[in-house]
């Protein structure tokens, strides 16, 4: 096997923990991420480019011989950046860690993956969807509906398209202004209605070729910003990896009842996916249901699923590429790993950037992966909601906590808040 140049699209700190993963494979021979932030730039160069500047992308890639690209996030997967690279003769030969755009629409469209897990009896909640033409029915609907219950954006709304509605009232409020004033833009143009589950969620991350697929490290992250799961969702304020109730026996009913026939679902509807499926699962009464599908790796919880993989990362990727995933074992470490997410005082609502960073330096036994900051000299700045993720690994999940949260005391900046019971329901 080669070494191959990478370029990494994105500037989080999913994408800093894959920047830190790949800089330990031997087949890495040159790392660039675009466009990166204050963290990424110790495990390879970060370079300006727009996630979805396709042609600026192609123009990169040939000057500096990229033989792998992996788009961190959904923007550019949704995109179609797959079937870009493939039907440019000069960029075929280039591995796009991802799904075509079709698949991409797992992620990009609700009502496409509840219509998938339909066609494929994969285990997800009651649902029905609607749009202006049938607005109306979709009033009288919810006016009839148990509570709670769940309105989703249809397409892309960074994360912020879900509303779990506990009364009619703000039901009907939230189905209108997704659909009648336009909340999020396109996204919301048609509606997703769903039946709210009850249970745990985890997060479950396959990597197929198409044919053959292997599961990564689980894990569980914690949206909301208040402490014991109250107030606003977030991009995820911390993570934890394994999770306690994911036994060999539930992970056998994932297997078997979602992924198995998820990848077998889209390759009889012919559908190209190569890379990355995100299993946003729930667990109701021991059994797995999904709540939502990605097209790529979660944040924050890839914050604790790189340190606990250990493949080589590269490795893995080009046997996804040269469908030779049925060759592999996933190895994990068998430590546990907990990643707690300095924010931004005000997120997910307003907050300030720009404010100065320290104590970097003061942080050992932990690995600190950047989200929301800039280099500016010698500084760093905040410059997003989520901050910076800091992970720890040790053979228990309570003192893996305690080292990110000594740690996570030695960072500061101003306004700076997180969650102090990441992990509260295992503890």
């Amino acid at each position: 096997m080669k070494a191959y140049n990478i370029l990494l699209l994105g500037s989080g700190g999913r994408e800093n923990a894959l920047a830190w993963k790949f800089s330990q494979s031997k087949y890495c021979n040159q790392l660039f991420i675009a466009p990166g932030n204050a963290g990424t730039n110790q495990y390879g160069t970060n370079v300006a480019l727009s996630l979805t500047d396709f042609a600026a992308i192609k123009e990169f890639c040939l000057s500096h011989e990229i033989g792998l690209v992996l788009p961190g996030g959904e923007d550019a997967l949704v995109a179609g950046i797959y079937d870009f690279f493939q039907k440019d003769t000069q960029l075929q030969s280039i591995i796009v860690a991802g799904p075509s755009q079709q698949g991409a629409q797992l992620e990009g469209s609700k009502a496409f993956a509840k219509q998938f897990m339909q066609r494929h009896q994969i285990p997800t909640a009651a649902y029905r969807e609607f749009d202006n033409a049938t607005f109306d029915e979709g009033i009288a609907y919810l006016k009839q509906h148990p509570l709670p219950v769940v309105i989703k954006a249809d397409g892309l709304a960074a994360g912020k398209g879900v509303i779990i509605a506990q009364t009619t009232e703000e039901a009907l409020d939230s189905f209108s202004k997704m659909i009648r004033d336009a909340q999020f833009g396109d996204a919301g143009k048609k509606v997703v209605v769903e039946e709210f589950l009850t249970g745990i969620e985890l997060s479950v991350f396959i990597l197929t070729d198409g044919t053959n697929w292997v599961l990564l490290p689980e894990a569980k992250d914690y949206k909301r910003i208040g402490e014991g799961d109250t107030g606003l969702n977030t991009g995820g304020m911390g993570a934890i990896s394994p999770v306690p109730f994911a036994d060999a026996s539930f992970m056998s009913k994932v297997r078997e009842q979602i992924a198995k026939p998820t990848i077998e679902g889209l390759k009889s509807e012919q559908i190209v996916y190569k890379g990355f499926v995100f299993l946003g699962l729930i667990n109701v009464n021991g059994n797995p249901f999904v709540i939502e599908y990605n097209c790529r790796m979660g944040d924050p919880e890839t914050e604790v699923v790189m340190p606990r993989l250990k493949n080589d990362l590269v490795e893995l990727i080009d046997a996804m590429w040269n469908e030779r995933l049925d060759e592999i074992t996933i190895q994990s470490d068998e430590r546990a790993a907990a990643t707690v997410m300095l924010v931004s005082g005000g997120y997910p609502n307003d907050y300030l950037k720009g404010k100065k960073m320290s104590g970097l330096q003061q942080v050992n036994d932990s690995i600190l992966f950047h989200a929301g900051t800039l280099a500016n000299n010698q500084e760093v700045l905040t410059n997003g909601g989520r901050v910076i993720a800091i992970s720890s690994l040790a053979p228990t999940l309570k003192e893996a906590l305690e080292m990110s949260y000594r740690n996570a005391e030695r960072v500061d900046f101003d306004n700076k808040y997180f969650r102090k019971d990441i992990g509260y329901e295992f503890l």
